[in-house]
């Protein structure tokens, strides 16, 4: 590469059930979506870093990122949120750290009830590309 890149942080989030089925299905998603709109590939990665509502509790978000294929030579970590009065239920959070060009605005991807925590971040419907 012999562009100039820069270290972004893309930000998104995801409603899930607390089945391992369904984790397993919006992580990867989530995963996908930042990865496709950001034009990322998984070598410019640095870590990735989900949170979880204390209501997700049958699996790990990074566990199922690995089952799922994904980001097997990244760092992967995981923590608890905070108990916040009035959270919403059954969120996944996820921060990734990466190298992107310099002139590249990240995109951030908030699905499945996800989208009204970041609302200013919103550009129309939240389909995936």
């Amino acid at each position: 590469m012999n562009e100039a890149l820069r270290l972004c942080a893309l930000r998104g989030a995801t409603g899930c059930t607390n089945t391992e089925q369904d984790i397993q299905e919006k992580v990867t998603e989530l995963y996908e979506a930042l990865l496709s709109r950001n034009g990322l590939e998984e070598e410019q990665i640095v870590s990735v870093q989900f949170t979880v509502t204390p209501d997700i509790t049958v699996l790990n978000p990074a566990t199922a990122l690995r089952r799922a294929g994904k980001a097997q030579n990244v760092a992967l970590f995981a923590a608890a949120e905070p108990v916040i009065d009035g959270m919403l239920p059954r969120m996944i959070r996820i921060l990734i750290h990466c190298y992107l060009s310099k002139d590249h605005k990240p995109e951030h991807v908030y699905i499945h009830g996800a989208e009204q925590l970041r609302p200013d971040l919103m550009k129309g419907p939240s389909k995936i590309k």
